[in-house]
């Protein structure tokens, strides 16, 4: 009989995302260091793969936005106090991916950095505790702001995030030089391209399209190029097949055209337009006036139910390059900030560009969300698992 180990976890809410949370210390010994022992454990908490999608045997959600996991571990970079690398665990197949960020579990990293002893108490005694964060899955530094009280992590609060149903202490995130200092914002150097396709997925087989990395690549078009008005609701794009191939197509497209290997996070796919009234999934009306633009992301292949924060960096930057599709869907111009409608709602972000030596840098993006502590105590897994 194979008996099942106790793994010290915890289960946290990171902005629209959910995932679970690992110290590296305890992690089993195997699993310390990168390589097939920790992939296979990592499948196995979150229950993957599952060929019926339902994550049932794990503690995985069965989308993209809940079947994540984080493992923190003291900083290894001076002027950091802590390491955060994030794991992306596919549903069906059981793929785990490490080369981007997750940017609504990023806001969950600085309170549980604080909760795990990794920020010197003195810091967090009242008032917000700065934490400094090495994503180690992209080499970028994220500064997360986090609300204290008593040496505590603050997480009751008025803060409201569209996505979320509950309220919560806000927490400002700054996520510093978020585009490849190695490499252009704009890998072909221009707001704008045409991405060639087959006939079958846009007529006559060329679409304009901003190509942009900072936060994830990102590959952005019209929606009105597709037939859409960009208010689109998740059961308008996930429930059909064809748009979904045409979405991957463009995908596909776009990757070759920025020159990076296409994974099942990179580059993003989004379409734009500009704001009409509209209904969010929750069924509230949003009006044209109380945003600047809509945007609809896929996330492995769906339409996410709000917004992935790494794409909200890059809806951030490319809004403040004048000439970009999104800047042109916000109505042109030098723009600092933004607030975007999504199926779940609205979300300001923030971006600082600059022109230099000719082409254009994003020195940061700033945007809110919340965190909260859901479950801490121990995963279990069969100790043959991995």
């Amino acid at each position: 009989m194979t008996p099942q180990i106790r793994i010290r976890a915890t289960y946290m809410r990171g902005g629209t995302s959910k995932g679970v949370f690992f110290r590296l210390e305890d992690l089993p010994e195997r699993a310390r260091t990168p390589g097939e022992a920790r992939d296979r454990l990592f499948r196995r908490v979150i229950g993957s793969p599952d060929p019926y999608g339902a994550h049932i045997d794990g503690m995985g959600g069965a989308t993209s936005s809940t079947s994540k996991c984080v493992i923190v571990s003291p900083a290894t970079r001076t002027g950091h106090d802590v390491d955060y690398l994030y794991g992306q665990i596919a549903i069906d197949s059981g793929a785990l991916d490490w080369s981007s960020n997750c940017g609504n579990l990023s806001t969950a990293v600085g309170a549980f950095a604080i909760a795990a002893g990794y920020v010197d108490a003195a810091r967090a005694v009242d008032g917000v505790c700065t934490v400094r964060i090495w994503q180690a899955n992209i080499g970028k530094t994220i500064v997360a702001y986090v609300p204290v009280a008593d040496g505590r992590v603050v997480e009751a609060g008025d803060f409201a995030l569209d996505g979320v149903a509950f309220p919560a202490a806000e927490i400002v995130l700054e996520f510093v030089d978020p585009a490849d200092a190695s490499d252009a914002l704009f890998p072909t150097g221009n707001p704008v391209d045409m991405l060639t396709v087959d006939d079958a997925v846009v007529p006559g087989g060329m679409i304009p399209a901003t190509l942009i990395k900072a936060g994830v690549p990102t590959v952005f078009v019209a929606a009105e190029d597709l037939g859409y008005t960009g208010a689109e609701l998740r059961d308008a794009i996930n429930g059909d097949a064809g748009a979904l191939a045409r979405f991957e197509a463009l995908r596909t497209a776009g990757a070759a055209a920025m020159g990076i290997a296409r994974t099942t996070r990179a580059p993003a796919i989004a379409f734009v337009a500009s704001p009409v009234d509209h209904r969010t999934s929750s069924g509230r009306e949003v009006l044209a006036g109380e945003i600047d633009l809509l945007v609809r992301a896929l996330s492995m292949g769906k339409l996410h139910h709000a917004m992935m924060g790494t794409a909200s960096v890059a809806i951030a930057a490319a809004a403040a390059v004048p000439g970009t599709l999104v800047n042109e869907a916000a109505g042109g111009g030098e723009r600092t900030s933004i607030r975007f409608g999504h199926p779940s709602g609205t979300l300001r972000v923030g971006a600082e560009a600059q022109r230099r030596g000719g082409r254009w840098i994003i020195t940061k993006a700033v945007m809110s969300r919340s965190a909260r502590v859901l479950m801490d105590g121990h995963v279990h897994v069969p100790a043959d698992s991995f």
